[in-house]
């Protein structure tokens, strides 16, 4: 199982928690912001905007949460100016990490991100320092109930995808990542809002590692994720599912 699964099997498990929860919608108010901010405050004229909103729909934030997000986001209540920003770094057993976080001060984010690559093995590196191992990808995911594989395919095909992966989990689709958001608008016209629609960092190379190697990893990666400012974090290592499955037990 490559890092990219590995991270998404993470999330899930600890979006489950409801210990979580306020963290998360923290995150997803963050990306309405920028979103709305980047854009427009109407959903059907910015699709940045619109997967933010499956992303809170999907974890069952409030519509008056959601509401007030956006209008403060619009500049009628005020409100913090996030910079996007990503750091790279290497893990243990030398595993190339990407972060992206949204940060309303740069100098306390890049401090924090040392200090935990640091912390947990790792080492902060400069920008690009490990980007040239993955692929910029644009992701949109629905269930299988969606459509048949087939006519996900087709679909996707038409709308400018580069691939479909089909199976019993559902559909995921990629694309180039400046074709997410019309690749997104496509498949919404005709399916719906997808699931899950956003930019993944994809290994093209990946760095086997043992189960204590594996389980510091996490660690890191759990604690990067807590971080108030990381959005999402990537990295390419892999390891069995056996060995995943006792490190999340």
């Amino acid at each position: 199982m490559a890092g990219h699964s590995q991270f998404k099997n993470i999330m899930h498990r600890k979006g489950a928690q409801d210990a979580k929860r306020a963290r998360i919608f923290a995150k997803i108010i963050r990306e309405i912001t920028v979103s709305v901010r980047g854009g427009s405050p109407d959903p059907n004229a910015n699709p940045r905007l619109r997967a933010a909103l499956v992303a809170a729909r999907q974890a069952n934030m409030t519509r008056d949460t959601i509401e007030r997000a956006i209008k403060k986001a619009s500049g009628e209540a005020g409100g913090e100016d996030y910079v996007a920003r990503r750091y790279e770094g290497y893990g243990p057993g030398g595993v190339a990490v990407i972060v992206e976080a949204l940060t309303d001060n740069l100098n306390r984010t890049a401090s924090d991100m040392r200090t935990i690559f640091s912390k947990h093995g790792g080492a902060l590196g400069e920008t690009n320092s490990v980007a040239f191992m993955f692929n910029r990808l644009g992701v949109v995911r629905y269930p299988a109930a969606a459509a048949d594989a087939e006519t996900m395919l087709e679909a996707a095909i038409e709308a400018g995808a580069e691939n479909v992966e089909s199976g019993e989990g559902g559909h995921e689709v990629t694309c180039g990542a400046d074709d997410l958001f019309a690749v997104q608008s496509a498949l919404a016209a005709r399916f719906g809002d997808p699931e899950e629609a956003r930019l993944e960092w994809r290994p093209t190379t990946t760095a086997a590692v043992d189960e204590e190697q594996a389980a510091s990893i996490l660690k890191l990666i759990d604690a990067l994720e807590d971080h108030d400012d990381v959005q999402t974090v990537f990295a390419n290592f892999e390891v069995s599912d056996a060995v995943l499955a006792r490190l999340s037990a």
